[in-house]
């Protein structure tokens, strides 16, 4: 095994015991609800546990506000691994929701000065969620193999727009909140019972945009498996995400759903706290590898950056 630590912020959802056993670092998020400042995510304390009670408190009203997370705390947590003698991959929250990878960039090259032997690789996994964390597996699984911390940071290079991520909320005004829909969108949606279809898009700047709609609840959860059946690659070969903030039945559904669609392997989690804060509760979520998700003009910005189209490989 190549010795080398991975690091994700917590927007990437993992299940603890997936983390310890993988060998994967986490660096908190923190969030405030003008009563104080706590961690998104604690090593050793239940997440679900956690995750019922944050979404508990939105619904009756919390408004929680998140920071991203600076330099300074990028120094602070890679140093312990370059000191040892270890190279370092991190892997991000994308880089259209949060300014995280821009702060771990700077962090790399303060750290350069201090550690000029030692290899910083610092990724844009331009998903959130599960979307990032399954990058991070795959990662994880490549340096397992052997392979070398540049192997792994250009096979997630290569690799991140076939992570397809797919999203919908119950609640329009967790989105109004953070503006990415408008007050009378938002009026308007609740009155019709409308329910926005979201995705990691294609962008060189990669962010969560609204590419659809359904009229319905049903509909919603019923788009999200046509995105799956549509845009899939080798469902049996790889492990299925799904995140969810607290409406953990219609999760287990829609996994008994995927199962009858080709899937085997299914992870289920709460959905993360940092990115949950926006999009809040009865948020459910699906991340799959599968087809690239860049339009035409997408892939001609990308080449024009010596970014070269990708294929899913699982």
């Amino acid at each position: 095994m190549n010795d080398y630590d991975i690091f994700v912020d917590s927007s990437a959802n993992l299940p603890e015991q997936i983390v310890k056993e993988r060998g994967i670092k986490v660096i908190t998020y923190y969030m405030n609800d003008g009563n104080g400042e706590r961690p998104c995510y604690t090593e050793g304390v239940p997440f679900a546990e956690a995750a019922r009670e944050f979404y508990a408190e939105m619904r009756k009203g919390a408004d929680f506000h998140t920071s991203l997370i600076n330099e300074g705390r990028f120094v602070e947590a890679l140093t312990p691994s370059l000191e040892a003698g270890k190279d370092v991959v991190v892997i991000t929250i994308a880089s259209g929701i949060s300014g995280t990878y821009q702060q771990a960039l700077a962090a790399r090259k303060a750290l350069a000065k201090t550690f000029p032997k030692r290899n910083v690789y610092v990724l844009d996994s331009a998903n959130a969620s599960l979307g990032q964390g399954l990058i991070a597996l795959k990662a994880a699984d490549l340096r397992d193999l052997g392979e070398s911390a540049e192997t792994g940071a250009e096979w997630v290079r290569n690799n991140v727009y076939t992570l397809n991520s797919y999203v919908t909320v119950e609640d329009l005004k967790f989105l109004r909140r953070s503006g990415r829909i408008s007050m009378m969108t938002a009026i308007a949606g609740t009155i019709l019972n409308i329910k926005p279809l979201i995705r990691a898009d294609g962008g060189v700047t990669p962010k969560l945009a609204v590419y659809g709609k359904a009229r319905g609840r049903r509909k919603a959860i019923g788009a999200l498996v046509e995105a799956f059946d549509k845009l899939v690659v080798r469902p049996e070969a790889q492990t299925i995400a799904i995140a969810h903030a607290d409406c953990e039945e219609e999760a287990l559904a829609l996994a008994d759903t995927l199962r009858h669609h080709g899937a085997n392997d299914i992870l289920i989690e709460y959905y993360d706290l940092c990115t949950g804060s926006h999009i809040g509760p009865g948020t459910i979520a699906l991340f799959f590898f599968g087809k690239d998700r860049r339009s035409e003009a997408e892939l001609k910005e990308a080449a024009a950056l010596g970014r070269k189209p990708a294929e899913s490989r699982i």
